[in-house]
């Protein structure tokens, strides 16, 4: 049992103020695997007191040195990588080869980033040739609360602490209760790479305690949150009455539209990025809408590749799909499964209950539903486990009007070989994100959505832009 009870708070690790405890559950087993402290009120303000009291040296501290500084922790999170790997396994069930590969890769992928974007990023610049004594300058926001989610942990906490670093916030983190052990590996690699006491801070607790906290403090400048829409709105309106910043990263039910003319391989690519990470991710491709004239032949080739999905325990090695990160999501999970059948969608592939031969943990059955239609809760609920929801469609404008007809707009997806199609798919689509035929995103693209997928942009230069505010100067003097 791993025991994880101080918080990190102005540069020193300290007991929290109350024996608070939580048991961490390892979704594989259903057996506690580590017991952490969750803060109270006072842990809130002394993290944020610290953040406060930080801020007017970092925010003075030349760029060159806070880039530097994120430099020495990339260094040092390469020599962690393993123990980072190892902890969201055991905690929030990704696979092993996955939580080495995605889960850890993507924090060094995402520091890397910022350090290329804000080595270019002129943070003082005139306004422009016509206005030779006015000058834009982008400050820090200020202290800013992270509150990371647990099924990316390591790419959230990344994104957000990377870019507030850089930017010149001072911060308080706040990881989900569910997988807070990697967010401790972080933490103790932010003290190694030298960060001034009080500039990142940690508090451990759940969103009803340290995130109301964070979310309504006086002195937090602003919240830059990442999970459900659900908690995303609570998070605005507790926010509201300071008029801090809130930057939303919430849910997506991303529609993948795959026309006649698709790449042969486009329908099992589809499926098997449902799948990744036990369906966990808000931009997963959770809506398949197929051209008719391919519908039938695609049913069953997503139907043959969900059932070649493995599933078995995060920390074996392999290639399979683990368990969803606890009994809520597990029951919810469940309960849709059995909608989608009440609803009449044809279940093709899996379906309630455990795969065969795991009586214990939190696993689902990869599930496939054909013949769908886009007002089953099914295609209009974020289900956040390995379901995949078929729909038919006939022409381009329908289905565009079947993957818009969402309150969500995160991702999209869209499989053809007509260019000019792909293109004009791309500008309707309704998203903050649009990958096509399998290429993915470049480093540098921002990360976000519109609608009830939030407001914020995490990644690159638009990453950095969020922890930053626009000052406008006239009558610069020349120095």
């Amino acid at each position: 049992m791993i025991e994880k009870r101080d918080f990190y708070i102005n540069g020193q690790w300290t007991a929290p103020s109350a024996a608070n405890d939580f048991e961490v559950i390892n979704p594989s087993t259903e057996e506690p695997c580590a017991v952490i402290s969750l803060g109270a009120q006072v842990d809130t303000d002394a993290a944020v007191a610290a953040a406060r009291s930080a801020l007017p040296g970092w925010m003075a501290t030349p760029v060159a040195d806070r880039i530097a500084l994120v430099e020495k922790l990339v260094e040092i999170y390469q020599t962690r990588t393993e123990d980072l790997a190892q902890a969201m396994s055991l905690e929030m069930g990704a696979p092993l080869d996955l939580s080495r590969s995605a889960q850890s890769g993507a924090g060094m992928y995402h520091l890397q980033n910022f350090i290329r974007a804000a080595k270019a990023f002129q943070f003082d610049r005139p306004l422009g040739d016509h206005a030779p004594n006015d000058r834009i300058i982008f400050e820090a926001v200020g202290v800013a609360a992270l509150i990371t989610p647990w099924n990316w942990p390591m790419n959230q906490i990344t994104l957000k602490v990377g870019a507030a670093a850089i930017a010149g916030c001072t911060m308080v983190l706040k990881p989900s209760e569910q997988s807070p052990l990697n967010a401790m590996i972080f933490a103790e690699m932010m003290d190694e790479a030298g960060f001034p006491p009080g500039v990142f801070n940690l508090v451990n607790g759940d969103g009803v305690g340290v995130g109301s906290q964070l979310s309504s403090h006086p002195d937090v400048d602003m919240v830059s949150f990442t999970g459900s829409t659900r908690a995303g709105t609570a998070i605005s309106r507790a926010a509201a009455d300071t008029l801090k910043k809130v930057h939303l990263e919430l849910g997506g039910k991303g529609a993948n539209v795959i026309f006649a003319d698709a790449d042969e391989k486009a329908v099992k690519r589809g499926v098997l990025h449902m799948m990744q990470n036990t369906g966990q991710s808000c931009n997963a491709p959770s809506r398949m809408l197929v051209q008719r004239p391919i519908y039938d032949r695609a049913v069953e080739t997503a139907a043959t590749v969900a059932n070649m999905v493995k599933v078995g325990p995060a920390l074996e090695e392999g290639r399979h799909i683990g368990p969803v990160v606890n009994e809520v999501q597990w029951t919810k999970i469940q309960d849709l499964i059995q909608k989608g059948i009440d609803e009449g969608a044809r279940l093709v592939a899996g379906g309630t209950g455990r795969p065969e031969g795991l009586n214990k943990g939190f696993y689902v059955r990869p599930t496939v539903f054909a013949d769908a239609n886009n007002q089953m809760t099914i295609a209009r609920e974020e289900i956040f486990g390995p379901v995949l929801t078929m729909i038919p469609f006939d022409t381009e404008e329908e289905a565009v009007e079947i993957a818009n007809d969402t309150p969500y707009g995160l991702t999209n997806y869209v499989q053809t070989q007509d260019g000019a199609r792909a293109n004009r798919m791309a500008r309707v689509l309704r998203s903050g994100m649009v990958e096509m035929n399998g290429q993915s995103r470049s480093a540098g693209s921002p990360f976000g959505g519109m609608k009830q997928s939030g407001n914020g942009r995490e990644g690159g230069v638009w990453g950095l832009e969020d922890f930053l505010e626009v000052k406008a100067v006239g009558g610069w003097a020349a120095e």
